[in-house]
């Protein structure tokens, strides 16, 4: 079913979480030569040496590509610019930290999780099969997120903020092409457009590994995670598409 695939990572200010990436991506190229495959990274205007980093590490691969923004946009806007590009027949969007492997995909494809009618896939760190190495408080600030999107959004998903989600190439530019929110939040809107469009989104397990230095803390951050989800609101119920 998946026969190419483009992967992309929003990049800012990984420097010292990159090489995880990288390893990852040298074993899932070592080891998977029955899907064609490209890698987008997308600098969303790092100060710190991210593009120099990547460029060294695939000085020779022509199926790497890096675009490089001037300002810092955010996830979302980096992400859209990367799906804009991608040329494959699936997309794999995911963080540049790899929480998630390359290979949950290979697990997927083994689990036969993929069907005909479904083009968008979200993996899920509340799932029942999930395996899931994360502090007790995020979790709890999970489950909180969990109820007020459910409440505002009617979104009853149950983890929209995973990084590692996958489309098929012609729906995630369709939708992408509509996102207005460039911030971490863009998530929400992704599950809004989609019901919008009467697409569905098939919830998957994940293995996923916590990683120091996340750029967003629903702890220190919520007053923009909380603007940000009420500019949404506030746009899908006073504008239509």
């Amino acid at each position: 079913m998946i026969k190419s695939i483009s992967v992309i990572y929003p990049v800012f200010n990984e420097e010292e979480r990159l090489k995880r990436t990288f390893d990852d991506i040298k074993k899932f190229e070592k080891k998977i030569k029955n899907i064609k495959k490209e890698y987008i990274f997308i600098d969303d205007g790092s100060t710190d040496k991210s593009s120099e980093i990547i460029k060294n590490n695939f000085k020779h691969k022509k199926n790497v590509k890096l675009l490089i923004c001037k300002k810092n946009l955010g996830k979302g806007y980096a992400l859209k610019r990367g799906i804009e590009i991608a040329k494959n027949q699936w997309i794999i969007t995911t963080d540049s930290d790899s929480s998630v492997s390359l290979f949950q995909l290979i697990k997927w494809i083994k689990k036969k999780y993929f069907d005909l009618n479904t083009f968008i896939y979200f993996a899920s760190r509340n799932h029942k099969l999930s395996i899931v190495k994360k502090k007790n408080i995020r979790k709890f600030l999970g489950i909180l997120f969990k109820y007020l999107i459910n409440i505002f959004f009617k979104i009853k998903i149950s983890d929209t903020q995973c990084g590692f989600k996958v489309y098929r190439s012609s729906i995630a530019k369709k939708i992408f092409k509509n996102i207005q929110t460039y911030d971490y939040m863009h998530d929400i809107e992704i599950c809004i457009i989609s019901k919008k469009y009467k697409l569905n989104i098939k919830v998957l397990p994940v293995k996923w590994t916590h990683i120091d230095n996340s750029k967003i803390s629903f702890i220190k951050d919520p007053f923009k995670v909380l603007l940000s989800l009420l500019r949404i609101y506030l746009f899908y119920n006073f504008k239509k598409i």
